[in-house]
């Protein structure tokens, strides 16, 4: 008695993509604005290979964006202490009048 697999699925070939294909499906996701589903679907490609291609050939940024990003980081720092010091000086009553007292 043989046993035939009716219900068995045909095996899968793993398909190989070029470079350019990979780094032209990223550019439709980082320049062009399309969600990394729509270009999954649209590529007949699962989401998990966009999300790796586009860790792998993403622009890394400029050093010029670096400092900018540092540089707005302090200034976010410092607004955000300046912001929570200055309720605290207006519920002193005359806090900038009062001056020490030498005699």
């Amino acid at each position: 008695m043989s046993k035939e697999h009716s219900n068995s699925k045909p095996k899968r070939t793993r398909r190989s993509f070029t470079e350019e294909f990979k780094i032209e499906a990223v550019k439709m996701v980082t320049e062009q604005g399309y969600k990394v589903s729509e270009v999954a679907r649209s590529l007949d490609v699962n989401e998990n290979l966009i999300h790796h291609w586009k860790a792998k050939f993403s622009q890394p940024e400029s050093d010029t964006e670096n400092e900018e990003l540092k540089r707005l980081r302090e200034e976010n720092k410092r607004l955000r202490m300046e912001r929570d010091i200055l309720p605290l000086e207006m519920s002193i009553p005359n806090s900038h009048f009062l001056l020490p007292l030498c005699f």
